[in-house]
């Protein structure tokens, strides 16, 4: 369990680090990053579910931008994989109810609930995939900063970044009563499940009892309920964001209303 704790801190540390690379994404503004890939949730998932095909022409934007940010698609498509169970828990539904028989392979009748299904299982995975190339190539503080500039209630933008930073404490806490669990075991790898419940609610207790030491060491800092530019990432707009947002913009509505996936399909017949 120790272990699980460690990796989930240094997974969320590497995000961290990698909001601080250098390259052509990590220099582009964070609005216009944010406004991207916004359009790009707003214009995939407007699609209908029946064009599987289109949907698979929107895995371009995650790619390409992890390859703008120097950031190897390979990592981004592994971390998006742990949503894969819930999305399909979502989607699944559609196998028993939409039997409509769409095409056949074979012997086998590919149905219109299978196509849905595979459908909502891209539209999650390119979802995730595409936050996650924007959270590596800005940073949760700079991005909560962005949302906070855009015009953002600056309450929700703050509760944003806290629930974030809360993680790293209830991790931190999670691992501290894992060690000392283990230093008490005298070898049982193992508990009771009677034993679970007083653990959970130790561990909110002591995690609560440092977001509160956090936050006066905090108010005695000049906080005042606003995120601040503490690390310099409030720029100016720039020539290249409008180059960057224009362009995306533009390749993604036009990927949702001219069907170019159907239109290539009747070029070649």
């Amino acid at each position: 369990m120790k272990n699980r704790l460690q990796s989930a801190l240094l997974a969320l540390e590497s995000l961290e680090n990698d909001a601080r690379q250098e390259s052509l994404l990590h220099r582009t503004d964070a609005r216009a990053k944010l406004l991207t890939t916004m359009f790009f949730l707003a214009t995939m998932l407007s699609l209908p579910l029946a064009r599987l095909s289109e949907i698979l022409l929107y895995a371009l934007f995650p790619i390409l931008t992890a390859a703008m940010g120097g950031m190897r698609y390979a990592s981004v498509l592994r971390k998006s994989l742990l949503v894969l169970p819930f999305v399909a828990l979502v989607g699944m539904f559609n196998l028993f109810y939409d039997r409509t028989p769409a095409f056949r392979l074979g012997t086998f009748t590919v149905t219109e609930g299978w196509i849905s299904f595979l459908s909502i299982l891209l539209r999650g995975l390119l979802a995730t995939q595409a936050l996650l190339v924007l959270v590596g190539s800005t940073g949760i503080h700079a991005l909560c900063r962005s949302m906070q500039r855009l015009g953002m209630p600056r309450i929700l933008a703050v509760q944003l970044l806290f629930v974030y930073r809360y993680l790293y404490v209830l991790l931190d806490e999670a691992r501290r009563m894992a060690q000392a669990r283990e230093a008490r075991s005298y070898g049982r790898c193992t508990f009771p499940l009677r034993m679970w419940g007083p653990l959970v609610g130790q561990l909110l207790i002591r995690t609560f009892d440092r977001a509160e030491q956090i936050h006066r060491a905090m108010l005695a800092r000049g906080f005042d309920g606003s995120i601040p530019d503490c690390a310099g990432t409030d720029k100016p707009w720039r020539r290249q964001d409008t180059v960057f947002l224009t362009t995306w913009s533009t390749a993604l509505l036009l990927a949702r209303l001219c069907r170019p996936v159907e239109t290539l399909s009747r070029l070649l017949r």
